[in-house]
């Protein structure tokens, strides 16, 4: 079937003859396997103007929490846990195509947005955990926003910015990057203003002369103004009494559930917010970005009284609306908690002994983030909370939503809005943990929507299970907004444009990567559609410094296989990924190659490390140049028999 996009959207191609996409509703659009269909010429739109974009992305936010999603991947509307409601969200994916197979490059909030603003991978931007990162360095590329404004845009960001890139001072601090023309943080304007519910946050006071960390403390803004602050924590100090009875006063209040089993004890996994629906922080980064919109080419006041100018009407407008939920603290309103209590959940299934299977590093992981000693009814809550938030932020992207087409359409304007569920996902219990943080699927796999005022464009109703990256969302915005991304001022990028995917235009990958370097240590995965493989990439758990930037970069390769904790898992027989076997000798060879596979990707084929502390000191790793060739090329003789694998666990 060929196709052509309108030409605000790029020349068209044919579609690749693998191509997976669908109709939700059944209707086989473009075929997994066989010939070409008949020819489909998509009409030209006579506006010119490039359209409005708009990217939204949730923050710790399961697919499943989602009802398309679930019809798509699994044939029914409920998790497999259990009852999820999205009436918005399911509105908003039968308007475009709905990725199912999309995986983020670090399961981790910074190194994930790092990777999402930049388009490049963790290893090729040196960006694997929360590292004060800054553009001064030579390797450094634009991020999306700023190419876009290069490009006439205004520029926006509401809510969580999260990507830790910041301005190099001179110096090495949290210096405002200047990324976005206009800019409401959720925690910088917001909560620093006292809007919000429960947050916490580093205290700073006098000791031996000096200004230093003394603790962390917890705030609660109550509805009727008042307001609590206590510790939860203190350095070199035990907590107080009055400390231990506000927190206590407050866990009672609001039937708080904390995370007492994991290593930070005092996260808050389930509980009823402060405030009512549409007056919680999300909430309230929602009527900026209405105030945004609303006040075209004035001046207006944001509601701590700071003075902004609304949206220019004279040029398009790229807007990030990026929520912090359902991230924790886990807190839905009222009116959404006690509905969802109604609904009992399946709790995952897990196994202390699925632990010893596990290479030492995520031994480690385990006992950091474990909630397996949670009560059946802590589960429960856990569980309950979690898909309840979910759906009040269904409310909000809603409204969201609709507010943005309102505004393209009173000007007869085009758009595009891209639809990030998740910057990451999050476990309820598979593996035995709350987290983020790990290799395994919960961590990594999400989706995401694309939708456009072009419905030649981007065909309403359509699932593509073609494996995406994260690194696709720079090249898909970059190439909506007129910007020819396969030209050589683009060949940073490493993701491909999600218009690409959906017409065949570039060979389908056989394979998603990400590295991350939190908690336990630097480890890096590889996902394909059987297998699931992960390793450690450096030999400390230290964020690399100055003494060992570039140094031992093969030893990940070379090293005794126990020491470099690989991790395996056969998904044709263990989908829930409760069996590590790669020290099982029917699979050890495979191990064996993924190793060298993986290794030589994140490691010899650009890899980046950098000493953000100085102002462009790095090292580039290139010994394995064109090692991510998006290919699998397994030696059939050791991939094991999934009947043999059977007979073997």
């Amino acid at each position: 079937m060929k196709t052509e996009r309108s030409e605000r959207f790029g020349t068209g191609h044919p579609l690749h003859a693998s191509l997976r996409c669908w109709m939700a509703g059944g209707l086989v659009v473009f075929a997994a396997i066989g010939s070409l269909c008949d020819t489909v010429v998509r009409a030209e739109s006579a506006k010119t103007r490039a359209p409005n974009l708009l990217w939204i992305v949730t923050d710790d936010h399961r697919s499943d929490s989602i009802q398309a999603y679930n019809r798509a991947v699994y044939g029914q509307d409920d998790s497999p846990l259990g009852h999820v409601e999205s009436p918005n969200i399911d509105r908003l994916a039968g308007e475009g195509v709905l990725f199912t197979r999309v995986f983020c490059n670090a399961p981790v909030c910074a190194p994930s947005r790092g990777s999402m603003h930049t388009g490049r991978y963790p290893f090729r931007n040196g960006h694997y955990a929360f590292e004060i990162t800054h553009q001064a360095p030579d390797f450094v590329r634009p991020t999306v926003s700023q190419t876009l404004r290069d490009h006439g845009y205004q520029t926006a960001l509401f809510g969580k910015p999260g990507h830790y890139i910041f301005r190099w001072g001179p110096g090495q601090g949290y210096n405002d990057a200047g990324l976005f023309d206009t800019e409401v943080d959720f925690k910088h304007d917001l909560q620093k203003n006292g809007i919000g519910e429960i947050f916490t946050g580093v205290r700073f006071g006098k000791r031996q002369g000096r200004t230093q960390v003394i603790g962390t403390a917890e705030k609660v803004l109550y509805p009727d103004g008042r307001t609590k602050e206590y510790f939860i924590s203190r350095v070199g100090e035990d907590l107080t009494p009055e400390d231990l009875a506000a927190r206590r006063e407050v866990d009672q209040q609001f039937d708080l559930l904390r995370s007492y089993t994991r290593s930070n004890p005092s996260l808050i996994i389930g509980g009823v917010n402060p405030k009512p629906a549409g007056k919680t922080i999300d909430a309230a980064v929602v009527d900026e970005y209405t105030r945004y919109l609303t006040n075209r080419d004035s001046e207006y006041l944001t509601a701590w009284g700071k003075s902004q100018r609304g949206v220019d009407t004279d040029r398009p407008v790229f807007i990030h609306l990026s929520f912090h939920l359902p991230h924790t603290p886990v807190l839905p309103p009222k009116s959404f908690r006690d509905r969802f209590a109604q609904y009992s959940y399946r709790v995952p299934e897990f196994d202390k002994s699925d632990v010893e299977r596990l290479p030492p590093q995520m031994q480690r992981m385990y006992q950091a983030t474990k909630i397996d000693d949670l009560t059946p009814e802590e589960k429960q809550t856990a569980i309950q909370d979690y898909y309840a938030f979910c759906a009040y932020g269904d409310a909000l992207i809603g409204d969201a939503v609709d507010k943005f087409k309102a505004y393209c359409e009173s000007r007869d304007e085009d758009y595009l809005i891209l639809f990030t569920i998740g910057d990451h996902g999050w476990h309820l219990g598979e593996q035995g943990i709350e987290a983020k943080f790990t290799p395994w699927r919960q961590s990594v796999s999400d989706s995401v929507i694309l939708v456009s005022s072009d419905k030649n464009a981007v065909v309403p109703g359509t699932v593509c299970d073609q494996l995406v990256e994260y690194v696709d969302f720079a090249p898909t915005l970059l190439a909506s907004a007129g910007l020819d991304i396969h030209s050589e001022r683009f060949d940073y990028l490493d993701g491909y444009s999600l218009f690409d995917v959906i017409d065949g235009k570039r060979p389908e990958r056989q394979y998603a990567v990400g590295e991350i370097n939190v908690i336990v240590g630097p480890r890096a995965y590889l996902h394909t559609d059987r297998f699931r493989f992960s390793m450690r990439t450096r030999p400390f758990d230290n964020l690399v410094n100055k003494n060992q930037l570039g140094q031992d970069l093969r030893w990940a390769l070379d090293a005794p296989a126990e020491e470099v904790d690989l991790m395996l898992y056969d998904l044709a027989v263990d989908p829930l990924e409760r069996r590590n076997v790669a020290g099982q000798s029917e699979y050890r060879e495979l191990a064996e190659w993924f190793r060298q596979k993986l290794g030589r990707i994140v490691l010899g084929d650009g890899r980046a490390e950098c000493d953000w502390s100085m102002e462009n000191t790095f090292h580039i790793s290139d010994f394995a140049l064109g090692a991510d060739d998006k290919k699998l090329d397994i030696p059939t003789k050791i991939i094991p028999e999934p009947a043999m694998a059977v007979s073997k666990r």
